[in-house]
Formats: structure tokens, C-alpha cells, sequence
């Protein structure tokens, strides 16, 4: 976070303060980029805005936060870690296994990592082209398929996929793109898979089911079962029929996103970020500005949380009589 010396509001004499707020965000042909925007949207209020009772902005006075596109979930857990990020989205098995030092992050736990809200469910997409003859994840066996890039959520997942498969690194070839890319040499036939996990609709899959005729494979059955016992926080759902264009209904697996922030960040703050996301207020810009907005619920914020909340968000919810709902 960095204090900057005030801007002049108009018709005031003396400048206000200014703070920048870095968020960490995905992919620009994800869910994250524009959901991360939406949100620094509302809980920013720049020097000069209208006061939120004048049909103005509600988030935090001076604050203005920076939506940053990053490489994805694990990205973003090292930054904030680092220092280099105030906030971020982050898949909620990601966090959980950074705070607690597992997994990929064994024996380096990010204890500095705190939850703001539960925001919405991410789906895990299996794209091929239409024709490919690939309806099961087996038949991705031999097949030049991208896992997206170093430091992503999705990266992590599609190796448990394929694992969960009995698939290894021989069994299939391998490339690291990021999703926009991936969808491209998909309609080029320089791909002929790719995983992506994502709210649905993903931009990128939008855009490409556009272009080119494709399917999602199912992740489901014995397999998918397994993966979602063993885990805290994956779940089974669906992509329905026509959320990309000329795509059957597919069932498929899903994780929460969820906003966490730096311990370092004052209560007052985060408390003052969290009554913002909150605001009444906020309601329309969430509903309107993507399909997933609509998904961003108080009633929903505090479940299956998967690092301890920040004391400024808990005291926010504390005072709305919102049930603190503790995670793993």
C-alpha cells in the first residue's frame, strides 16, 4: 500500500490524502481481471469524487485501487507474501494450502495471508475443438494440451485432474499459455486442449466458442469423485448449455474465489474495503458489470473461508450480525 501526497479536490483549499491500493488479479481472459476491476471500482473513492448520498461513489475515502493482471492464484499468494501486493483473488484450496504450508507450498507457509469474503464458484473448463474426438478426459492421453502458465490456480488443479486420471507428464504434451493464447492455437489446430479454470463464462472461451466450434470435457465419475473428497474445497457443479455459444451442458468440478488481503493492512481500512463491497449501493455495479457479480453475496461472504478473517472484515460482519462462519 502507498500513501501519496493529496490531490485538490474542487472547491476545497486543501489537498486529501491519497492511497493506492495494489490488487492482485488474473489473467485479462479470465474472471478475475474484470471482477477484481468491479470491485476496486467500488471500494475506491477517489480525492474530488461526489459523496456516496449525492449518488456518488461509496468505497473508502482517498483510496484508489490499481487492479493488477497477474499470473493467477499462486502468483498472487507470493506477492502479497512479498510484499508487492496489498489484496488478491485467489482460488480458496490455493490460499488455504499457502497459509498452512502444504502442498506446493511446503514447509514456506504465508501466515501474513487474511480473508476478506467468499466471493463465487470457479469452474474447471476442459476445452478441445468440437471435431477433436476427445470426450473424456482420458482421451487426452498423447495430445498437446496447455495447463496454463507458471504461477497459476489452474496449473495446480489441471495436474490434479490429471492426475486423478492416471495421467503423468509422459502421457500428454505439454505447454504453459496463458488462456487467451491457449484458446488462439486451439482454433489454429496448434493445440488441442487446454485447461482453464474460471468462473464461467470465461472471456477467453467466449471468445473463442465464437470463432470455432468447440466442447468442454466432463470432469466427473469415479475419478472426480475421489478429488472432491479428499478436498476441503472443491465441489461438484455444471456449466449449463449455451453459457458459450453451441456448448452442451457439462458437468464439472468447482472452487471458490475468494478476496484476501495482507495482515500488514490497518483494520480500519479492511473494515471500511468491507462495508464498501457491502454497500447497498454496490448492489447494481456487481449485478451489471459481469455474469459472476451476481453471484458476490453477503449471505454467501464468510462461507468455507480458507484463512482467518482479517479483523477489519470481522468487525464489519460483526456488526451486521453476519454469522462468522470459521473455515477449515
Amino acid at each position: 500500500m502507498l500513501a501519496l501526497s493529496g490531490a485538490l479536490a474542487p472547491g476545497r483549499a486543501q489537498a486529501e490524502p491519497v492511497t493506492l491500493l495494489r490488487l492482485g488479479t488474473g489473467s485479462a481472459a479470465g474472471t478475475y481481471f474484470p471482477i477484481g476491476t468491479i470491485i476496486g471500482r467500488i471500494v475506491s473513492q477517489p480525492p474530488g469524487s461526489r459523496a456516496c448520498d449525492e449518488e456518488g461513489a461509496c468505497g473508502v475515502p482517498g483510496l484508489i485501487v490499481v487492479a493488477d493482471s497477474t499470473k493467477g492464484s499462486v502468483d498472487n499468494v507470493h506477492r502479497i507474501s512479498d510484499g508487492l501486493l496489498d489484496a488478491a483473488l485467489c482460488q480458496a484450496n490455493i490460499a488455504y494450502w499457502a497459509y498452512n504450508g502444504i502442498e506446493l507450498f511446503a514447509g514456506t507457509p504465508k501466515q501474513s495471508l487474511r480473508s476478506v469474503a467468499n466471493l463465487f464458484p470457479e469452474a474447471f473448463h476442459l476445452v478441445v475443438s468440437a471435431g477433436s474426438g476427445i470426450r473424456y478426459v482420458t482421451d487426452i492421453k498423447g495430445k498437446r494440451v496447455s495447463l496454463d502458465r507458471e504461477g497459476s490456480g489452474t496449473l495446480v488443479m489441471a495436474w490434479k485432474i490429471l492426475e486423478a486420471y492416471g495421467l503423468g507428464p509422459d502421457d500428454v504434451e505439454i505447454s504453459h499459455e496463458e488462456p487467451g493464447i491457449a484458446a488462439e492455437m486451439v482454433r489454429t489446430g496448434e493445440l488441442d486442449a487446454f485447461f482453464f479454470v474460471a468462473g464461467a463464462p470465461a472471456r477467453a472461451i467466449e471468445v473463442l466458442a465464437r470463432q470455432h466450434s468447440i466442447s468442454l470435457v466432463p470432469i466427473e465419475g469415479p475419478e472426480a469423485d475421489a478429488l472432491v473428497g479428499n478436498s476441503l474445497f472443491l465441489a461438484k457443479t455444471e456449466i449449463r448449455a449455451g453459457t458459450y455459444l453451441g456448448v452442451a451442458y457439462t458437468r464439472t468440478l468447482a472452487v471458490g474465489a475468494q478476496l484476501i488481503v495482507s495482515d500488514d493492512l490497518s483494520d480500519d481500512l479492511v473494515y471500511a474495503m468491507t462495508r464498501a463491497l457491502w454497500h447497498a449501493n454496490a448492489r447494481d455495479t456487481l449485478d451489471r458489470s459481469h455474469p459472476k457479480g451476481a453471484l458476490i453475496q453477503l449471505n454467501s461472504a464468510l462461507n468455507n473461508l480458507s484463512v482467518p478473517l482479517h479483523p477489519g472484515a470481522e468487525r464489519f460482519y460483526r456488526e451486521v450480525g453476519h454469522a462468522l462462519v470459521r473455515g477449515p
